[in-house]
């Protein structure tokens, strides 16, 4: 066992006669009576207290303790008891990820975890706290995609938690708690017809950002930090480096999605759409900071700029006040009612272009691999995994190949044996 208990009702004094006797305390007979007490790994003293008639407990769990260092499993019991709350906030000050996906980790773990389980010692969590959070969070959060992202959030700070010795386990990966589904919806693409009525609906000066959308693949972010000189107008190829997103609430410059710059083909519609454009709008210089709101200035000429020509789009601006606007026109959302919002429908975002401009590219033969290059996606296999339904179908590959090996047999009976016989 480590340590010792100290029994706080009683202390060992020698008498007159030269013998050690036991005898009350100042504070026999209130408060709890027994103190285990050890040394914990770094070097400082931990206790816990129990109250009279538990002294077997003190031992057990001092017993427990010992058996815990021994096996690497030990936990400072202070550690257990930090809060949720307190530790998300340690947590999410401590990240060094990129700005903008600290940014939303900080929103969904504030927004959807903290007011459910902030006050919650890290040390009692159970399963049956988290089964309890998701059904909250079900009702909270319709889109189960998104239920998805909070909950790996989630998952992530308790994995920290277990690696920081705050907790033994993570109690998101028990066997009984089930993680929101993956979004099973399969991607529809735009007709031709929908994507061009919607470019028509745009004011005339952002009709060519469906150009680079359809016709290049560009996130929306992209399309708007698309500087001039990015555009292979001799080559063929444009070069996508650039975006502008929002970072602490402030328009920056930044590399693409997961910093996977690429080159896009350029085709001529496509270019002969942009040349057309910066005849009737040139390009403006932006200048914006790179990364962060204190990051080092950056210039670029941007082929996309406010209406007044004052700075570079921000996006929900733009979805709010034109897009949206151009998919009532189009007829596909409803026009909202005096005093409402459009209708929120992630479906048709801007990110709709993007899979019109993968359904092309599959129709026409192209692989996945060159796909995934253009959309400036991390692994093949994800494009794969997002548009496998749209590629060309195998059976029909199939019933073309038997056909072909049966053109050109003697006439006879149909079947197998009539191909064999040549």
């Amino acid at each position: 066992m480590a340590g010792h208990i100290q029994d706080r009702w009683f202390k060992t004094e020698t008498n007159a006669n030269g013998k050690t006797v036991r005898v009350k305390t100042e504070r026999h007979g209130s408060g709890l009576r027994y103190r285990a007490r050890y040394i914990g790994p770094d070097g400082t003293e931990k206790s816990k207290s129990f109250p009279d008639g538990q002294k077997r407990l003190a031992e057990k769990w001092l017993t427990k303790i010992a058996a815990d260092m021994d096996s690497g499993r030990y936990i400072d019991p202070n550690a257990g008891r930090t809060t949720f709350r307190q530790y998300t906030e340690k947590w999410l000050a401590a990240q060094t990820t990129e700005m903008t996906t600290r940014e939303s980790v900080d929103v969904q773990l504030r927004r959807h975890a903290i007011p459910y389980m902030g006050s919650r010692p890290l040390g009692s969590f159970k399963p049956e706290h988290i089964r309890d959070w998701l059904s909250e969070l079900e009702r909270a959060v319709p889109a189960s995609s998104y239920r998805r992202v909070i909950y790996a959030s989630v998952s992530a700070v308790f994995t920290a938690a277990v690696e920081d010795d705050h907790v033994h386990r993570n109690p998101c990966k028990a066997s009984t708690v089930r993680a929101p589904a993956p979004n099973q919806r399969r991607v529809v693409p735009w007709t031709a017809k929908r994507t061009f009525a919607v470019r028509s609906s745009l004011p005339l000066q952002y009709q060519a950002a469906v150009d680079l959308g359809g016709g290049c693949g560009l996130r929306q972010g992209e399309i708007f930090g698309l500087p001039v000189d990015e555009i292979g107008f001799d080559t063929g190829w444009l070069h996508v480096g650039y975006q502008v997103k929002v970072a602490g609430g402030k328009l920056v410059f930044a590399p693409p999605k997961r910093n996977k710059e690429r080159d896009v083909p350029l085709s001529d519609r496509v270019a002969h759409a942009l040349k057309a454009h910066m005849d009737a709008h040139p390009p403006v210089e932006v200048t914006l900071p790179w990364l962060r709101p204190d990051g080092d200035a950056l210039t670029k000429r941007l082929l996309f700029v406010r209406p007044d020509g004052d700075g570079a789009v921000r996006r929900t601006d733009f979805n709010n006040r034109y897009w949206k606007p151009a998919l009532v026109a189009a007829g596909i959302i409803p026009a909202p009612k005096p005093g409402e919002r459009f209708q929120a429908a992630r479906e048709h975002g801007m990110h709709a272009l993007r899979h019109f401009y993968a359904s092309l590219l599959l129709d026409a033969g192209e692989n996945i691999k060159a796909l995934s290059t253009y959309l400036g996606h991390t692994d093949p296999g994800f494009t794969l995994r997002v548009y496998t339904h749209l590629l060309p179908s195998s059976e029909g590959r199939a019933r073309r190949a038997v056909d072909s090996m049966y053109k050109g047999t003697v006439s006879g009976p149909d079947g197998p044996q009539t191909a064999q016989a040549q």
